[in-house]
């Protein structure tokens, strides 16, 4: 998924519309993914379904840009970010988030893949000066708060066998803040943001699909379940080419504030569906730390408002 944007104006209040079914999408299609993975993960390997997600990702993403004309080539100066950035926000945290629901409940991971900008921030003061005020110190214990919540003394006492779940999702999580914060330090990109993604994919698709022919075996697709078929469909079609294309097209339309309720709503669908799905338990110790850490991102993400 890629980083929030820049600061924009509101959008016009005819719009407003649009936009609410813009963030209600993005929100319901990325949210819905997690589920999703889960099932396709009951089939195929994690290596080959990253390496599945990647390519299919790279090719909508380069295709569209070449359909509406937009120029291909990566400036040179931006090729190396490129790499690293995509290293960070795609590879690292597809594959963490992968193996991380192989070895823990999915509403736990949503949870825990979304502390996300609590990282990002206390990264960008060391690498990119950035000052941080009270509200976000208490959106950062916030979310500290809620992980403990979440993990509870069972995952502890569990040993590294309750942790490795939990530690794959979380670096996950730092993966994306790192390849997010980097993306923020590089600054202008020459070119199109779709152009940068798609490559990204294209690139982060390469290992996947050495890893997958090394060490994995997917079988044969005749023999996959029928759950198998519909998230991997679902995760392809909504999530990796839906969900994108509407976050390219319609990022200039929404602001800090808005973007930030769309990334509000992920985590929130992907546990809800999760329970419905997978029959997963909506216990109050998972809603007290969803609820924790939605306060964090909130108050880590919301813009603070100019005084008057």
């Amino acid at each position: 998924m890629p980083s929030q944007p820049s600061q924009q104006a509101s959008v016009p209040l005819h719009h407003t519309g649009t936009t609410l079914l813009l963030i209600l999408a993005i929100g319901l299609f990325w949210g819905g993914n997690w589920p999703a993975v889960r099932f396709s993960l009951m089939d195929i390997p994690p290596f080959t379904l990253r390496a599945i997600g990647f390519v299919t990702g790279a090719v909508m993403l380069l295709g569209w840009a070449w359909l509406k004309g937009w120029p291909l080539a990566i400036a040179p100066g931006e090729r190396l970010w490129l790499a690293v950035t995509g290293g960070f926000t795609i590879l690292g945290f597809n594959v963490g988030t992968a193996f991380g629901q192989l070895h823990m409940p999915t509403s736990q991971a949503a949870i825990i893949a979304f502390t996300m900008p609590c990282w990002a921030l206390l990264l960008a003061i060391g690498l990119l000066g950035e000052r941080v005020s009270p509200r976000q110190w208490l959106g950062l214990g916030l979310g500290q708060t809620g992980l403990l919540v979440l993990l509870g003394p069972a995952a502890w006492h569990a040993g590294l066998a309750g942790l490795a779940g939990p530690a794959f999702v979380l670096g996950a999580a730092l993966s994306w803040a790192l390849g997010t914060v980097l993306t923020k330090r590089r600054g202008t990109w020459q070119g199109h943001a779709v152009v940068i993604t798609g490559w990204q994919f294209a690139l982060c698709a390469l290992p996947m699909i050495v890893l997958a022919s090394l060490f994995e075996s997917p079988g044969t697709p005749a023999a996959w379940q029928v759950s198998t078929w519909f998230g991997l469909g679902y995760h392809l079609v909504f999530a990796i080419c839906l969900a994108q294309m509407l976050w390219f097209r319609n990022v200039n339309r929404l602001s800090v504030a808005q973007s930030t309720i769309s990334t509000l709503l992920i985590p929130v669908v992907g546990v809800l569906s999760a329970v419905m799905l997978l029959g997963e338990a909506l216990t109050p110790r998972l809603l007290v730390a969803l609820g924790l850490i939605l306060a964090a991102v909130a108050s880590v993400m919301t813009p603070r408002w100019p005084a008057t």
